[in-house]
């Protein structure tokens, strides 16, 4: 119980007035913008984790949070029309998933705190000093580290010893060199033949892959990429026609009916990032939070694609395996 103490004057105790009761100032209510190419309107539920993050944080939705988004839907064009629209009202901070957003966002504002979920290699693509020390207005986090490309390859090679020529499928500037590099020499490594295929559109995926496999190659690999991440069901069904098994960058393409995905959490990535946009809405700058590494990583393997297309998953990577959808 706090004690009042009687307010004095010439020895006199004058009266306290009688005030009404005081009305609770309102909560400042912070605006995020969620910015993405690869994601269609209808699927906010991907970005749940991060909302779910943030309200664990503090940071609730209709009460001291607006979060509004600009997805382009896999047309990257849309990209920098959709950012001007959503930045014309102030924003406190910009959640970006891949490159291109990021870059995006960036040339729009060098003022506006930007958090990136899903860049593969940050500082070689120019968007931080170093990891250590952002220097800019752009942190948070990677979804790749050094090796993880190998994987792909090494992966893909267990499953099809026999396969000689397998493709990397992405709209450019995907994949970026670092991870080139690393599928470059894991292919060689393997005696594999490796070629790039690019696509812009849904419409790409059948000629594409009919001749890539008219050509001789085997399998296919899907590396991050905002176009085949939105029209995966539609490149599933391609590939599945061809008859090319693939390994992807994300689980969402297995539990579609892609064959296997190693890959970093994105649920996880979404909700550290929240952590970031956090901190920045309490005042750090991001030119001081270290951009961060994806920590977990899954293998997740289809027994039911494995089937169809014929193939038996070996018995040690279905040990290895995080998680086997049957």
């Amino acid at each position: 119980m706090i004690k009042r103490r009687p307010l004095l004057q010439a020895g006199l105790a004058w009266p306290m007035a009688v005030a009404g009761p005081v009305a609770a100032a309102p909560a400042r209510v912070a605006r995020i913008v969620l910015v993405s190419i690869g994601t269609d309107p209808s699927q906010q539920q991907h970005w749940q984790p991060l909302r779910d993050a943030l309200r664990q944080l503090g940071h609730v939705e209709g009460h001291n949070l607006l979060i509004e988004t600009a997805f382009a839907a896999g047309d990257a064009a849309q990209m920098p029309g959709l950012l001007a629209a959503a930045l014309r009202t102030p924003v406190d901070v910009i959640v970006t998933t891949g490159v291109r957003e990021t870059q995006a966002a960036r040339q729009l504002s060098a003022r506006i705190p930007i958090v990136m979920l899903q860049v593969p290699d940050p500082v070689a693509q120019g968007l931080v000093t170093s990891l250590g020390r952002p220097g800019g207005n752009v942190t948070g986090l990677t979804n790749m580290v050094p090796g993880l490309s190998q994987k792909y390859i090494e992966f893909l090679h267990e499953v099809l010893p026999a396969v000689m020529q397998m493709a990397v499928l992405a709209s450019g500037p995907n994949p970026v060199a670092e991870h080139r590099r690393e599928l470059d020499g894991a292919a060689a490594h393997f005696g594999v033949k490796l070629r790039y295929l690019t696509v812009q559109g849904p419409n790409d995926f059948e000629p594409v892959l009919r001749r890539a496999r008219l050509e001789g190659v085997g399998a296919i690999i899907a590396t991050l990429d905002p176009v085949t991440q939105l029209h995966r069901k539609v490149l599933l069904q391609v590939a599945q026609k061809q008859r090319l098994p693939g390994i992807f960058w994300s689980r969402d393409f297995v539990v579609d009916g892609g064959l296997m995905t190693y890959s970093a959490n994105t649920d996880d990535l979404r909700r550290r990032g929240a952590a970031f946009v956090d901190r920045i809405l309490k005042g750090a700058k991001p030119a001081d939070l270290p951009v961060e590494q994806p920590t977990r990583f899954e293998l997740v393997l289809n027994l039911k694609a494995a089937a169809a297309l014929g193939l038996t998953i070996p018995h040690s990577l279905l040990l290895r395996a995080d998680e086997v959808i049957q």
